[in-house]
Order: C-alpha cells, then sequence, then structure tokens
C-alpha cells in the first residue's frame, strides 16, 4: 500500500501507526503562538484526568519514532497546534491537520481556534466567540479557486456552545464542529499600541483557554 505523507508535519500512513497516535481525539486546539499552545496545552494537563493525557496510550516503540520537534503537536485531549501568522500558514496547517485525522480515522472531533485580536469598540481583555468568519470585504464567505470560483458561506451554525464551519481541503468539503474563541488586547477606535503591563496580558490570554477547557469538561461529563 502506497504511503500517504503529511508532509509539514514529518508523518506517514505506513512510517507511522496513525489510528493508534491520533484516533482517540475528540478535540483539537490550534493557534498562532507556539508559546500560547504550549501553555494550554499544560493548563489542560492540569485541568484535565490525568488518564485523558496518558501519554502511555501511545506504544513505546510508535512514541520513539516521533522526532523532537514533532512532539509539541502531540497531546491526545485535546491536540494542540500553532498555525504561525497569516492565511498561508494557516491553511498549509489546516489541510494537514485535516489529512492527518482522516488517516488516524479520527471523528467527531470539536476544533477551537484560539488566541488574541483587536478589538473594535471593545474593551481590552474581552472574549469573544465569533459567529461567522469574514473576508477583507467583511464579507461571510470564502472563495477558492478551482478552474472556477468556488465561494462557500462561512456563516457558522451556533448549537451546544460550539458553531460549524465548512473547510475547504483541495476542494474537497469538510464539516468539522468549530469554534472561533479570542480575547481582545485593546479597542482600535483608542489607537493600535498595546499599553497594557505584560501581566495583565498573560491573564488576558488566558481567558479563552479557561473557557475552552470549561467546554471540554463539560462535554466529557467531567462537570455540570
Amino acid at each position: 500500500q502506497t504511503q500517504i505523507h503529511v508532509k509539514n508535519f514529518n508523518l506517514g500512513t505506513k512510517t507511522y501507526n496513525l489510528p493508534h497516535m491520533f484516533g482517540d481525539i475528540k478535540f483539537v486546539c490550534v493557534g498562532g503562538s507556539a508559546n500560547r499552545m504550549k501553555s494550554f496545552s499544560q493548563f489542560n494537563h492540569q485541568e484535565l484526568p490525568r488518564n485523558l493525557n496518558d501519554l502511555e496510550k501511545i506504544c513505546k516503540e510508535e512514541w520513539d519514532k516521533i522526532p523532537p520537534e514533532m512532539l509539541k503537536i502531540v497531546n491526545l485531549t485535546p491536540l494542540s497546534l500553532q498555525h504561525g501568522m497569516g492565511i498561508p500558514s494557516i491553511s498549509t496547517m489546516l489541510h494537514e491537520l485535516i489529512k492527518l485525522l482522516h488517516h488516524a480515522r479520527c471523528i467527531d472531533f470539536v476544533l477551537f481556534s484560539i488566541g488574541t485580536s483587536g478589538g473594535v469598540g471593545l474593551e481590552p481583555g474581552t472574549v469573544v466567540v465569533t459567529d461567522k468568519a469574514v473576508d477583507c470585504f467583511f464579507r461571510a464567505q470564502f472563495e477558492q479557486v478551482l478552474g472556477k470560483v468556488i465561494t462557500r458561506s462561512t456563516e457558522l451554525d451556533v448549537g451546544e456552545a460550539y458553531v460549524i464551519v465548512w473547510y475547504i481541503s483541495n476542494g474537497i468539503t469538510v464539516e468539522v464542529g468549530t469554534a472561533v474563541v479570542c480575547v481582545t488586547l485593546l479597542n482600535r477606535f483608542d489607537g493600535d499600541q498595546i499599553s497594557t503591563p505584560h501581566d495583565v496580558l498573560v491573564e488576558y490570554q488566558q481567558r479563552p483557554q479557561v473557557l475552552v477547557a470549561h467546554f471540554i469538561k463539560k462535554r466529557l461529563g467531567l462537570i455540570v
């Protein structure tokens, strides 16, 4: 059988046992900052019971095959990844992520995007959960050229505290339960320079993490 490569994650279907490593994932969290996603992983390790983050679920010989630079993407519940800044790096990460989870036979997972943003008329520290994604013209749509222009709505169907978004991967429509949760660092009506003390900014960045962790614990039945 031909090996399917997930090139940017340095993984493959014959080199690694992807269903064993990633097949039980129910929550995926992505963000732009590597430090933020590392912090989120550490926070979840404290918040969730150890059996949910038990790395022994990956057999030792498979774990040993994972190169050190890839260990940062392995976190069983949830899986946390950094996507960098801008559409090119985000789209590459999403394409590889969907391909990875498909070949891992992972189903019924929820994808969260957590991070920071500027606020428009919102005070710094405000947590925002989106109900749509917009393009540069503030239209709730995504355009992709595949021989012709294909336009998809990015209106998010809110339900059970998370939303549904359509992601296009090589022209294939994938339906994924998704929430975009961010915290504002400033009100852009007041300027674009951040003057908030560093320790306060750190606390701001933890707010989406706390909200998402609460959702995960609720979905797992750990809290009422």
